[in-house]
C-alpha cells in the first residue's frame, strides 16, 4: 500500500520524503491556506521534492470554471494529480481531464454509490473520507471494503486512496483491505513507528551493551 502525506508545509514534507515512506502528496484548499503560499508556487515546490503523484485542487463548483482551473493546475509539472469534488461537475471534469491524459484524483467521497461513478468517469483516484463518516457514526472503513470489492469485481483501474484517517488502526485496516493508497497527516505517519514497548527494549539493549564496554566501529 502507497502512502501519501496530507500537507502543503514545505518543511514537513521535505523531512518526510527523506524517510524513504511517503510515495506521493495530498493537498486541499485548506492545506493551501492554513501555508499561506500561493497555490502555485507552494504546488510547484512540493512536486520538485515528490517524485511521485501530488494532489492539488480546483476550488471553483461549476464544470467549465473547474475544467480551466484543472488544466491550469496539471500544467504546473507532470506529476501533478487534479483533484476534483464529486459533485455532478467534478465527475463532468474528470472525464474531460482523463481523456487528455491527466490524472485526477475525486474527492470527498462518502458512498459506495459515489466510488462507482468516479471510476467510470476515468478518476486515477478516488478518496474516500473514513474519519469524517466515522464522526457521524457510520462505519468509515466498511466504505472502502465496498469500493475496493466493487472495483475488483469489474477491474477498474482507480486506486483507492483511503483519506481522512485518523488512527493508525485505520491505516491496519485499509492494507488488510487492499486498499492502494492512504493519505496520513504528519502525526499519523510519525505514530506508525513509534511506540513505548520498542523505546523501553531499544533502551533495555543499549544499557546492557554499555556493560559491555565493547565498540562496533
Amino acid at each position: 500500500m502507497k502512502i501519501f502525506l496530507d500537507s502543503a508545509d514545505i518543511a514537513e514534507i521535505s523531512a518526510a520524503y527523506d524517510t524513504g515512506f511517503v510515495d506521493g502528496v495530498t493537498t486541499n484548499p485548506s492545506l493551501i491556506a492554513g501555508s499561506g503560499r500561493n497555490i502555485m508556487d507552494a504546488i510547484g515546490e512540493i512536486c520538485a521534492i515528490v517524485d511521485g503523484p501530488v494532489s492539488a485542487e480546483v476550488t471553483a463548483t461549476d464544470f467549465e470554471t473547474m475544467l480551466a482551473e484543472g488544466r491550469k493546475l496539471a500544467g504546473i509539472a507532470p506529476n501533478v494529480a487534479v483533484k476534483v469534488p464529486l459533485t455532478r461537475a467534478g465527475l463532468m471534469t474528470c472525464r474531460a481531464l482523463a481523456d487528455a491524459g491527466t490524472r485526477v484524483n475525486v474527492t470527498l467521497c462518502f458512498t459506495a454509490g459515489q466510488a462507482l461513478l468516479a471510476a467510470k468517469a476515468g478518476a486515477s483516484f478516488i478518496s474516500p473520507f473514513v474519519g469524517r463518516l466515522d464522526d457521524i457514526g457510520q462505519d468509515g472503513m466498511g466504505l472502502i471494503e465496498e469500493i475496493c470489492t466493487i472495483y475488483a469485481n469489474y477491474g477498474f483501474a482507480t486506486e483507492v486512496l483511503v483519506a481522512s484517517a485518523r488512527s493508525t488502526q485505520h491505516v491496519v485496516d485499509a492494507a488488510m483491505m487492499g486498499a492502494d493508497v492512504i493519505t496520513l497527516p504528519p502525526k499519523i505517519l510519525t505514530a506508525l513507528y513509534n511506540h513505548p514497548l520498542t523505546d523501553s527494549g531499544l533502551d533495555a539493549f543499549l544499557k546492557d551493551w554499555q556493560k559491555t564496554g565493547q565498540s562496533i566501529i
